[in-house]
């Protein structure tokens, strides 16, 4: 099935939701209004929707090999990625000092969701890259940068995230891999790490590894990671490339999902470069401050990630519709055809579909809008403005990667579930969506790991600040919807319940969390799973009243109606889980935690 690019959802949140006229008007950014959005996301689209996106289902079949060290890309992959580096598209956010286009996150993001649609395995060597040049961008001194950030900007190498050891999992403070000070004020790197994506591939001519590890006399525990550039072939002062540094791929995993993408075991400090043994890296900012600018990418692939789960969605949204309007099974129940008709005039079809694209359309206003608050963040001169959009943009972070990433698994599982036993059957492609979403709730934190920064770090350490400032705009919203037509009254009724329902929970996490902190814990990932339930359908409130003023205009009448029908089916199907939610996080932490643990 053919991929279309969502564009015109994604211009409609742009202008009427994220306000992208009003990031045109940050200094730098004067040339990226709508007009701007409009061209850029146009253009994505036709390079995902036909080089992209025809290498998805063939690289889930045929995805690559590992031989000795050696990784070979699945076919077309390397010829696709020089496309991508001469349309300038891993670039298109990256500063113009480097080699970038300057655009913003808002349209950035947006671009990126189309990549990740046409070809998710593809896309996340691009996110990686990008990842890595914001963490040297923020930590890395004027020499690192000059000398690795330019040929990432461009595409001609590539970057990654080394965190995960064998023994270390997701608690970083048990990282191993040992950084020894040389002489020369470079440094040694030797030990193992797991899991790393795209550490090893023949699609670009150098690769760019991000490593955290601990000198000798390094505290134990978080405080004692260290970060390093390990480039996997050395950079000469003219910039030509060097020998074969100490690194090398001992295996690529064989997974359920993303299969095209490799996921290497990198070995470093085996003497099998020709450097000798131990890795060469150059330190990135201070000794033990790695975490820190760690963290720099982690939030960067977090927000992609949540990206991933919309886009997978998207696409196995799209495959499914197609699907249901062509298959012909079953007279309808209402008795309007007596011969069989298409699966998508029944209803409990088109009730899958619609909280398909209820949900879709929910996270991608929320993400849409993140993006613009990190624009404002990071760039808007007015210092105040600035630390509100920063703080609104960091409570946003574990909700679009958490809740677009779980909603990724229940939206391609229903994928499958319209095709019925043909979605079952692999060469429907049905089935690719639902593999492949199931890494996006685990990898870059698990959504525990999003729910616990979400109590500890985004509710309880400023007291509720950000969290009661946000349901405020939501009452204020409902105000207006109340004020409207009978659809909008309804509409604020639903909304309200969900925000009176967040800040009961709010209120709880606050009271409890020293108290009793297994009952707030035992609740973290409800509570993530309601506030962007709610803050999603908070945007999707939003968007009726423009598509109701613009329907009554006479404005593109078939997205409009479209738009208030979705919109309508989420506050009567989609909102309403968040009683439930409360429900399980108010009273329900006992029962986790009652059954003794050698009952289990």
């Amino acid at each position: 099935m053919s991929f279309r690019a969502p564009v015109k959802d994604q211009l409609f949140v742009l202008k009427e939701l994220a306000g992208i006229d009003q990031v045109a008007t940050i200094p730098g950014f004067e040339d990226a209004g709508f007009e701007t959005a409009q061209a850029v996301l146009e253009e994505s689209a036709k390079f995902n929707e036909g080089v992209v996106a025809p290498l998805n289902w063939s690289g889930d079949q045929d995805h690559g090999s590992w031989d000795n060290g050696v990784v070979r890309a699945s076919k077309g992959f390397k010829e696709a990625y020089a496309a991508l580096a001469e349309g300038g598209w891993q670039g298109l956010g990256q500063p113009a000092e480097y080699g970038g286009q300057g655009l913003p996150k808002s349209i950035g993001a947006a671009c990126v969701e189309h990549m990740m649609a046409a070809n998710l395995s593809f896309s996340l060597c691009a996110i990686l890259t990008g990842g890595a040049i914001e963490a040297l961008l923020t930590a890395g001194s004027d020499e690192l940068k000059t000398r690795y950030i330019p040929n990432m900007v461009s595409g001609k190498w590539t970057g990654t995230m080394n965190l995960t050891e064998p023994q270390a999992g997701s608690d970083l403070a048990l990282v191993r891999s040992k950084a020894v000070k040389q002489g020369d004020g470079t440094y040694r790197i030797s030990g193992q790490k797991i899991f790393i994506t795209y550490g090893e591939h023949d699609m670009v001519e150098n690769i760019v590894h991000l490593v955290l590890a601990r000198t000798p006399d390094a505290p134990e525990g978080v405080k004692g990671i260290s970060l390093f550039v390990v480039p996997k072939f050395m950079v000469n002062a003219d910039g030509s490339l060097g020998k074969r540094n100490d690194v090398y791929c001992a295996s690529i995993e064989e997974k359920l999902g993303i299969k095209a993408s490799p996921t290497a075991v990198l070995v470093y400090g085996d003497d099998k470069g020709e450097v000798g043994p131990g890795a060469i890296g150059y330190l990135v900012g201070e000794e033990n401050r790695g975490l820190e600018y760690m963290f720099i990418m982690m939030n960067a692939a977090r927000y992609d990630v949540g990206m991933q789960g919309i886009a997978v969605s998207e696409r196995a949204y799209q495959h499914a519709v197609n699907y249901a309007k062509d298959r012909v099974q079953s007279r309808p129940v209402d008795g309007s055809a007596k011969d069989s008709v298409a699966i998508i005039h029944h209803p409990d079809v088109k009730r899958m579909l619609m909280t398909m694209r209820a949900l879709i359309e929910g996270e991608r206003a929320m993400a849409l809008v993140g993006a613009a608050a990190y624009d404002n963040a990071h760039f808007n001169p007015n210092k105040d403005e600035a630390k509100k959009a920063q703080a609104f943009y960091e409570f946003l972070v574990p909700l679009i990667k958490g809740f677009s990433t779980e909603n990724s698994v229940e939206v391609t599982s229903l994928g499958v579930q319209v095709h019925g036993g043909m979605g079952f059957i692999e060469e429907t492609g049905a089935a690719q969506y639902y593999r492949d979403s199931r890494i996006l709730p685990i990898y870059e934190g698990t959504t525990a790991i999003q729910a616990n920064d979400l109590v500890g770090r985004k509710t309880v350490r400023d007291g509720g600040a950000v969290a009661k400032a946000v349901a405020a705009q939501i009452a204020d919203l409902e105000g207006q919807l109340a004020a409207r037509g009978d659809a909008c009254k309804k509409y604020a009724a639903q909304l309200k319940a969900g925000r009176e329902s967040f800040l009961q929970v709010v209120d709880f996490v606050l009271a409890n969390v020293k108290s009793n902190p297994n009952a707030v814990f035992a609740g973290s990932v409800p509570y993530l799973m309601l506030a962007a339930n709610l803050v999603s359908g908070w945007q999707m409130g939003r968007a009726l009243i423009v598509a109701e003023d613009k329907l009554a205009a006479g404005e593109d009448a078939d997205f409009m109606k479209a738009k208030i029908a979705t919109v309508r089916f989420y506050g009567d199907h989609i909102l309403p889980r968040i009683a439930s939610l409360r429900e399980e996080i108010l009273a329900g932490g006992d029962s986790v935690t009652a059954l003794p643990v050698e009952l289990f």
